[in-house]
């Protein structure tokens, strides 16, 4: 299968998509609302995040029955990714925990407590380093060859300095949580954002005694919304924020527009406002040239990039669409 695309939400199912027609081709089902999805590089596999377990699925088999269900986490799934050769998945829950499963059995090889539950987990693309957002406003960094945290940060919003400052760092008053973390390609770019709608964007491997120097930190949302999901595109070069406020907004984040002021905000590309509900979650192409999202309106569309348009529609859930997995790649 050449493309690989999917949706699920409340309503506990997968859907398969041909992505040119729109047509349906598969439906599972999950057991239970369904968070989060992910499709293996080699595109064998799905997995899909639930509460409290994560199912995995043969994206090829007539066989609509789990391959494998992991369990350990005891609250819901909220993340869920795969190591490029497919050696593990590794995940983040509401249980307050980021966990790591070797996939030859159901049970968790290791697991990372963050004090808080978790919103977002992402693997270093050269690195053995996972970094996890959580609830409590705090992004951790963390060495899966030790299996130690090696770095906390607490982004501030409000704080005029150009520095995320460690989350051991005094603070007084409520931070917001962190909804999603992640992190370019080629490893220059890092984001985490909180529910606020602030993105902050720094450079991890640009970094003095731990200090790390903010590239930017901007609203992408108007006051008085939630910022649900933020991606960076496979190029490194845009990134996509999906809101409350039935958008998915595209930033253009490569350095080469950026202004002779290194903390000015990325310029806003387009903004997507096809969808009459909550936009959950999204999906680039390989090429970063088109853009799958999910919403409450129970549809997921995809969207032409180049000119901002609706290429298709996908229509089948009768609840929320929560979560979408595209694998287009030739790989």
């Amino acid at each position: 299968m050449s493309v690989v695309l999917a949706t699920a939400g409340y309503d506990h199912k997968i859907r398969f998509w041909e992505a040119p027609s729109g047509i349906n081709s598969k439906t599972l089902r999950a057991g239970a609302p369904v968070n989060c999805l992910e499709i293996t590089p080699n595109k064998q596999f799905i997995a899909a995040g639930c509460n409290p377990h994560i199912r995995l699925f043969e994206v090829n088999d007539t066989n609509t029955d789990p391959v494998l269900t992991l369990e350990g986490h005891t609250g819901s799934v909220t993340s869920i990714g795969f190591q490029k050769d497919v050696r593990y998945l590794f995940s983040s829950s509401e249980d307050k925990t980021v966990k790591i499963f070797d996939l030859r059995g159901q049970h968790a090889s290791c697991s990372f407590d963050c004090k808080a539950p978790v919103n977002s987990v992402v693997h270093h693309p050269t690195r053995p380093e996972l970094i996890s957002g959580d609830q409590n406003g705090i992004v951790r960094v963390w060495d899966i060859g030790t299996l130690k945290c090696i770095n906390e940060l607490a982004p501030d919003a409000h704080s005029n300095s150009n520095l995320l400052p460690y989350s051991s760092f005094p603070y007084f008053g409520q931070r917001a949580s962190i909804q999603s973390v992640d992190i370019s390609e080629d490893g220059k770019t890092c984001i985490a954002a909180n529910n606020h709608a602030y993105v902050f964007m720094w450079d991890p491997s640009d970094s003095t005694n731990n200090d790390i120097a903010l590239l930017t930190k901007f609203r992408s949302h108007p006051t008085g919304t939630y910022l649900l999901k933020a991606k960076i595109s496979p190029d490194s070069r845009q990134l996509v924020t999906c809101s409350s406020d039935r958008s998915a907004r595209i930033y253009d984040i490569s350095r080469r527009h950026a202004s002779s002021s290194s903390s000015a905000p990325p310029k806003l590309l387009q903004s997507l406002n096809h969808h009459q509900k909550w936009v959950w979650d999204c999906a680039f192409s390989a090429d970063s040239s088109y853009l799958v999202t999910a919403s409450s309106d129970q549809t997921a569309r995809l969207f032409n990039l180049r000119s901002g348009e609706v290429v298709r529609q996908y229509t089948g859930h009768q609840s929320a669409v929560t979560c979408v997995a595209l694998n287009d790649s030739s790989c």
